[in-house]
């Protein structure tokens, strides 16, 4: 069995695409996959099933969803092996253990160019710091995420790509959970 990471994105937020957690458990436990556990109202679950691919889940994870709890979005899912390598590779050490509210890690559902990085690094206005690590992103938020112009509306478009973020407690929170 492998063990499944899987972000929602954009839900529960100011009474917009509500999904209760307890209802996504059961979603997932209806669908076959084992031991599904929730972290906090955001929308993170774990799961485990056997191997797949994670375009092939997330594609019926957004179907499910869709069709049972009528709430349309993205589903970024990763192995907890992937997992692990995103909490080793962070590029903000310091950061990390210094604020770690205000470092995020992005996932998207493909890849950016290494072009659209570029383009992402050169609109920031403010003291944010970008890192692409394949389909992840480290972002560094010094000031704060609520007063960043660098929003995810903005990161999406110029990346190319959907995603979600979470921050690092998060990140620590989901890896824990998935190495146990």
């Amino acid at each position: 069995m492998t063990t499944y990471i899987g972000l929602l994105r954009a839900i529960n937020l100011a009474g917009r695409n509500r999904v209760g957690m307890a209802d996504l458990r059961d979603m997932l436990s209806s669908l076959g996959f084992e031991d599904p556990r929730t972290l906090l109202q955001s929308g993170n679950v774990l799961f485990r099933s056997r191997p797949r691919t994670v375009v092939q889940l997330e594609r019926q994870l957004e179907a499910e969803l869709r069709s049972r709890i009528k709430v349309e979005t993205d589903f970024m899912v990763r192995t907890a092996e992937e997992w692990k390598g995103i909490v080793e590779r962070n590029p903000f050490k310091k950061e990390a253990v210094r604020d770690p509210g205000h470092l995020l890690v992005f996932c998207f559902k493909d890849a950016p160019e290494a072009a659209r990085v570029k383009a992402l690094q050169a609109a920031v206005k403010g003291r944010e710091v970008v890192r692409a690590d394949g389909r992840h992103a480290y972002i560094t938020y010094p000031d704060g995420v609520g007063r960043s112009l660098l929003t995810t509306a903005i990161i999406e478009k110029t990346l190319g790509t959907r995603g979600t973020g979470r921050n690092w407690n998060t990140v620590l929170k989901l890896h824990a959970l998935a190495s146990a």
